[in-house]
């Protein structure tokens, strides 16, 4: 699920979906709520996050915390920074969620 950077410090990818579960070496979350939840926990550890993996539709997930595009949201009210990949298969979702990638000069990977 994670692996060492060194002594200390885990590097950590992180897969946003409602549905499809995360791939080996990722830790699957499925709600807005609960992915800032656990953003905010993990930056109180020696955790590097080396890429957020996420869908657009959150489905049976909305009612906490909307559609995933909310979590782009709350990175971009909060001054948050990290590498960003888009699996879903919405176009204009994946059209919307580019647009605040690009707006804030965030690594699309």
């Amino acid at each position: 699920m994670c692996q060492k950077l060194f002594v200390g410090e885990v590097i950590m990818k992180i897969w946003i979906d409602d549905v499809r579960p995360a791939p080996d070496g990722y830790v699957w979350i499925r709600s807005v709520n609960e992915a800032i939840y656990s953003l905010e926990f993990y930056e109180t550890g020696k955790v590097n996050i080396e890429v957020i993996n996420l869908d657009y539709d959150a489905g049976d997930y909305a009612s906490h915390g909307g559609d995933y595009i909310n979590f782009l949201g709350w990175l971009e009210e909060t001054g948050r920074n990290y590498p960003i990949h888009i699996h879903s298969m919405n176009p204009v979702g994946i059209e919307n969620m580019r647009r605040i990638i690009r707006k804030n000069g965030w690594k699309e990977t």
